[in-house]
């Protein structure tokens, strides 16, 4: 059990991700009656509120969130459950809810693949995100991919927060071999020194979305992309590809070690914490356990930007969103939670330790609270340099619209599959290229035929 009287789903299997909810129809949802202000009529009828999220990377904003939710729904006699789930298990836990058209009125998708996917599910969120832009400021570029429909300018729902991935390195271990991660080149060069000394570099070739992000981040910064600017060819069969995929190669090769393979988000975390990894990209969640854990370690734990590459300096970001299920039970409570939610951002933000980074402008105004000064970090400006992510993070889409083709790519894994099958010999790094093309051009083929 979580924290609040949360309980743990069960999981469907992943293929019905997309084949078990019957996607196919783009239109969005029709929009229903937003209450005002924060408590209405309405909810004196309204018995229940139920929300699944995943399980958070920090506990203590899972706390945060249950009592947070508690609290609100005995204001407003409502019963509100919250359920956390693993977040593997959010794709095929939403194809089960969108099959069986049952399940909770607030789901939320991490990572990718939610609110582009299931758009005729949803109810259409234009209005309560327009309200809140003139409160909080205009929604970032990340957050726009995160649930915007480019096509007819409509939310299909609500845009939460993204998460950054810096770089995260042992300074302790980099300094003996007298170099820092800052470019690729030197993550590869200064790895290959540290493996020899026992640190190897950790970037999972899993199927996750830590690896999902950073080798987007690698794709982008070597002037690749799946996509054009406008969204509607795969450009990913380039020159910048193949370099890209020979570049994680020779990392594989040369940095890390093959437990990389069959990681999962959780992987590099451990790793870096146990003392033997000297990098890794990740949020700072792996920071925040190393200071429960071994706070001479943490200190010892410092951050940068993401890499630069040949043409760039990029890397993925992890999006979260709230959608309202069309066949939810109660709409109305469901979107006066997220009103009353985005009031309290502030707050959320503190509880998640300065990992939930906001995407309206003026939510959380910099400098951000925790990031900017954390007295529990030495130094308590250690942090500062991940509120600026939004000028180095991008969401799957990039450098075009994310939509229900770039969603589907992420959440089959292509990318991943890419790097790993040249990693480990299975493709030369051009028939891996051309392998991942083609798979992303029947994806696109499907979905610009609906």
């Amino acid at each position: 059990m979580a924290a609040g009287g949360s309980r743990i789903i069960h999981p469907v299997t992943r293929r019905r991700f997309l084949t078990g909810a019957g996607i196919g129809l783009t239109a969005a949802g029709v929009v229903p009656g937003l209450s005002n202000p924060f408590v209405a009529r309405a909810l004196a009828q309204t018995k229940t509120l139920t929300i699944v999220q995943w399980s958070h990377f920090v506990p203590a904003f899972d706390k945060w969130f249950d009592q947070f939710a508690e609290e609100w729904g005995k204001k407003n006699g409502i019963s509100v459950t919250v359920d956390h789930i693993p977040e593997q298990n959010i794709a095929a836990r939403a194809a089960a809810e969108a099959s069986a058209k049952a399940g909770h009125d607030l789901f939320m998708w991490n990572g990718a693949g939610g609110a582009h996917l299931y758009r005729k599910f949803l109810v259409d969120m234009t209005s309560l995100v327009d309200e809140l832009e003139k409160k909080y400021g205009q929604v970032s570029t990340i957050g726009r991919q995160i649930a915007y429909n480019n096509d007819d300018k409509t939310w299909s729902a609500f845009p939460d927060y993204y998460i950054n991935n810096p770089g995260i390195y042992r300074k302790d271990l980099w300094d003996e071999v007298g170099m820092t991660p800052d470019t690729w080149d030197n993550v590869r060069i200064g790895g290959a020194k540290l493996k020899a000394k026992g640190h190897p570099v950790g970037c999972s070739l899993g199927h996750s979305n830590d690896p999902s992000l950073c080798w987007r981040g690698v794709l982008w910064s070597w002037g690749a992309a799946v996509q054009d600017k406008e969204g509607k060819r795969v450009v990913l069969d380039s020159k910048e590809s193949v370099e890209a995929v020979k570049f994680v190669t020779a990392l594989y090769k040369e940095a890390m070690t093959s437990d990389v393979l069959s990681w999962d988000d959780s992987s590099n975390n451990k790793y870096i914490d146990s003392g033997v990894g000297s990098y890794i990209v990740n949020p700072l969640s792996a920071y925040r356990t190393a200071q429960q854990i071994n706070p001479k370690l943490a200190d010892n734990m410092f951050f940068l930007k993401c890499p630069k590459g040949p043409a760039g300096q990029m890397v993925g970001a992890a999006s979260n969103c709230y959608g309202i299920w069309k066949f939810a039970k109660n709409k109305d409570a469901a979107t006066d939670f997220l009103r009353y939610y985005a009031a309290n951002w502030v707050d959320a933000f503190k509880a998640s330790t300065g990992y939930n980074m906001p995407i309206f402008k003026n939510i959380v105004p910099k400098p951000m609270p925790v990031l900017d000064n954390d007295p529990t970090s030495h130094p308590p400006d250690k942090l500062k340099i991940t509120e600026t992510s939004d000028e180095w993070c991008a969401v799957a889409g990039y450098p075009g619209p994310a939509w229900p083709a770039t969603d589907e790519i992420y959440n089959n894994f292509i990318i991943n599959d890419m790097m790993t099958k040249a990693a480990t010999g299975t493709m030369s790094a051009e028939d891996a290229v051309k392998w991942a093309t083609r798979e992303c051009e029947g994806i696109f083929k499907k979905w610009q035929q609906v």
